[in-house]
């Protein structure tokens, strides 16, 4: 058996000793090619205190770049309001212009409104001037001041006009109230009584109405009729009386305060003492309620038919002589149907005017 060959680690190949030798080369390779970069690379101190502050120089900068984009944001952003705020204030100018512009126009206006309302005004005090002066002229024609309940005043159709006016002023008891019950009733009481009755009261003011509106420069003459026809002032029997003599009118109205309606009523006295008058009149007044009770001579009877009273009456009319206008003012009264046609077809016949008053008026 061949004897077995120690190894001995000690022992370097040709190859071992290549290896190592080309691993040496390498190393200082190296080393060499290490040591000469960082030899190139080597910047000097000065140069890279620049180099730090250029760096710090584009760090601010970029700082200060989006500083100023921000601020440049702001901007906008603020450039953007300020243009809508003078947007406002130029919208706000424009509204101040137009509103100036309509005040303008306005105040034009107004001033041609103002001197149309001057015109108007100074035309207006003329014609207050006018009117005082036909107030005056009126108050100078007008005899007695009448005033209506209420200050009314009435258009009633009547002619006032007439140089003879005669006022014919039924007194018969009928007069004393509207309805036959209250008539019974007011005959039994005072005399001073009968003459308070608001009928009555009514059909005086209207004879002083009639007379109060009379021409000043007219005749007058008042009778009350009832049986019998007497003038208000006795002693002045188909005479005339001037209108503008106050104490004459005034006594005339103060005697019919003093007289008491009683019995009947005939139309034939009182247009017999109407044909009596001298010069005739040319205006007449027939204040009374209903158709006539009696003729020339008294009744047999004491009640009396509607149809006979018609009778009575139509005889009473054909012994007028006058020619001129009957008016008549109907007063109320129940139970006399036939009066109003009757005393309207009078006053058509005549050219007079028929007038049923309420019963405010006058």
């Amino acid at each position: 058996m061949a004897k077995r060959r120690e190894t001995n680690i000690f022992s370097l190949s040709f190859l071992d000793i290549m290896s190592c030798g080309f691993g040496a080369v390498i190393l200082i390779y190296i080393t060499i090619n290490h040591g000469s970069v960082t030899d190139g690379v080597q910047i000097d101190p000065e140069t890279m205190a620049a180099v730090k502050t250029v760096e710090r120089n584009i760090e601010s900068e970029k700082i200060n770049q989006v500083e100023l984009r921000n601020t440049l944001s702001l901007t906008d952003a603020s450039i953007v309001t300020t243009q809508d705020s003078i947007d406002e204030v130029l919208a706000r100018i424009q509204a101040l212009t137009d509103e100036k512009q309509a005040l303008t126009a306005n105040d034009n206006e107004t001033r041609d409104d103002i001197e149309q309302l001057k015109s108007e005004l100074q035309s207006l005090v003329s014609e207050t001037e006018d009117l005082k002066s036909s107030l005056d002229a009126a108050k100078g024609s007008a005899n007695r001041a009448i005033t209506g309940d209420g200050n009314r005043q009435y258009l009633t159709g009547l002619n006032m006009g007439g140089r003879h006016i005669l006022v014919l002023l039924d007194t018969s008891a009928s007069m004393l109230d509207e309805t036959i019950v209250n008539i019974i009733r007011r005959r039994n009481l005072d005399a001073s009584s009968q003459r308070q009755a608001p009928k009555w009261q009514r059909s005086l003011r209207i004879v002083e109405w009639i007379t109060a509106n009379m021409p000043v420069d007219a005749k007058f003459q008042i009778i009350g009729f009832s049986v019998d026809a007497e003038p208000a002032i006795p002693e002045s029997t188909n005479r005339w009386l001037a209108i503008n003599d106050e104490a004459v009118l005034d006594q005339s109205l103060k005697n019919l305060q003093e007289i008491t309606p009683g019995e009947g009523s005939s139309l034939h006295s009182a247009f017999a003492a109407l044909n009596e008058m001298e010069p005739m009149p040319d205006n007449v007044f027939l204040i009374t309620d209903g158709l006539p009770t009696q003729g020339i001579e008294p009744p047999r009877r004491n009640l009396i038919e509607a149809q006979d009273r018609l009778k009575l009456f139509q005889s009473a009319i054909q012994q007028l002589r006058v020619q001129a206008p009957i008016n008549v003012i109907l007063m109320p009264m129940e139970g006399d149907p036939l009066a109003s046609p009757s005393f309207w077809r009078l006053a058509q016949m005549t050219g007079g005017a028929f007038l049923s008053p309420a019963k405010d008026w006058p």
